[in-house]
């Protein structure tokens, strides 16, 4: 049972990894289309043709909330959401391990399940109507609002990978045997204390 949980946990893992190096890509794109759509409107003074659309404005807004939606998982995984660590870093690893743990059960995961079925009315409601953007020449919403959906699916999952982590680590394995990154990893010098 333990090598299952391990092999679904870094199956979330690699899957996360996977979609955060794929997003990276669209931040770089989000940049470029904000770039031609702010020259355009530029050039469109100059030529007497509007080069500009509302399209490209939706376009950038939907790869902004591609990059915060589908990287809220990746960011889990790595450990690089923002903590208040005042007293955090000076505890021992198998505390950390239950505040971890105790913070993926009580907040992370009920967070994420009511948000699932908060928002699936709203995206059954966009797909039904295909919702579009209310200006001129702009794009489908609906696509977009499914995403919400899957982030917090993939934030499950995520919660889920590390919940397995956090017993492993509670049961006297390495943190990196089981795959936790930071804040494990690197610090050993508080082994001792609490």
């Amino acid at each position: 049972m333990t090598r299952l949980l391990r092999r679904a946990s870094a199956t979330i893992d690699a899957l996360n990894d996977r979609i955060g190096l794929g997003i990276r890509w669209l931040a770089l794109v989000m940049v470029l289309v904000g770039a031609f759509n702010a020259i355009a409107r530029y050039l469109t003074r100059y030529v007497g043709v509007s080069l500009s659309s509302n399209a490209y404005l939706d376009l950038q807004w939907y790869f902004f909330s591609l990059i915060f939606l589908l990287g809220a998982a990746y960011g889990l995984r790595h450990d690089v959401h923002v903590r208040v660590d005042v007293l955090y870093s000076r505890l021992s690893r198998r505390t950390r391990a239950w505040i971890d743990l105790a913070g993926t059960v009580l907040f992370l995961l009920p967070f994420s399940i009511l948000m699932l079925f908060v928002s699936w009315p709203a995206v059954r409601n966009s797909w039904a109507i295909h919702e579009t953007s209310p200006d001129p020449g702009g794009l489908p919403r609906y696509p977009i609002k499914t995403v919400i959906l899957l982030s917090f699916g993939l934030l499950v999952m995520q919660g889920f990978s590390r919940i397995v982590k956090h017993v492993m680590i509670l049961r006297g394995e390495e943190a990196e045997e089981v795959g936790v990154l930071e804040p494990y990893a690197h610090d050993e010098r508080h082994e001792g204390h609490l």
